[in-house]
């Protein structure tokens, strides 16, 4: 069993499969072991992801137990912690996490069509315009992309940075450690060889660039 082990919890419409190149520079350049969290992002009760979320780690024997988030996946962690406290230590990464709610969700959802594609957890979690706020007791660190290429663009102009699908300002997180913008899309961030250095080295020291 490795030192550290690092739980992936994939976004809307994922299946974690799409992390596979920053799941392997991960455990060559630091030695964790990795776990892809899998959920049906449509359809499921928000209650029963973060229940099976919290049973997922809870199960993990290790000494210390990270938890990254691409997208929608990383307000499933925070919805998580904030119910149920890890009892192993250890950090988070947001990767284009909208904490504040997805503008281009919410245009996405006034047609019928889009509302249904959203499905309950992202109707929850996404449709709603709030400020969110880190405090439940662990470093977070939040990457966000600039890169202005998505499907998002075909919704709406976002008129400020964004990567395509989620805006800057909708990654930011009160509370938050460390604070990043790269210039990637809101899917090309997980194959970006900075992005996992540095997701790498906030997992391992709590800060960016080392």
């Amino acid at each position: 069993m490795p030192a550290a082990v690092v739980v992936y919890v994939h976004g809307l419409w994922m299946t974690g499969a799409e992390s596979l190149l920053l799941r392997r520079r991960l455990a060559s350049e630091r030695g964790y072991g990795l776990k892809v969290f899998r959920y049906a992002s449509v359809g499921t009760p928000p209650t029963h992801i973060i229940a099976a979320l919290r049973n997922t780690i809870a199960a993990i024997e290790a000494p210390s137990v990270h938890l990254v988030g691409h997208s929608l996946g990383g307000l499933m962690i925070l919805r998580c912690l904030e119910s149920y406290p890890m009892p192993q230590p250890g950090r988070v990464v947001f990767l284009g996490t909208p904490a504040a709610g997805s503008r281009a969700a919410r245009r996405f959802g006034e047609f019928g069509l889009g509302r249904r594609m959203l499905g309950a957890t992202s109707a929850e979690e996404l449709l709603q315009q709030r400020a969110a706020r880190w405090d439940v007791g662990r470093e977070l660190a939040v990457i966000a992309g600039n890169m202005p290429l998505g499907f998002g663009r075909l919704l709406l102009k976002f008129g400020e940075d964004n990567d395509g699908t989620v805006a800057v300002s909708e990654t930011q997180v009160a509370g938050a450690t460390a604070v990043l913008t790269l210039p990637v899309t809101h899917s090309g961030m997980l194959w970006s060889a900075r992005v996992a250095r540095e997701v790498g080295s906030f997992l391992e020291y709590g800060s960016f660039g080392k």
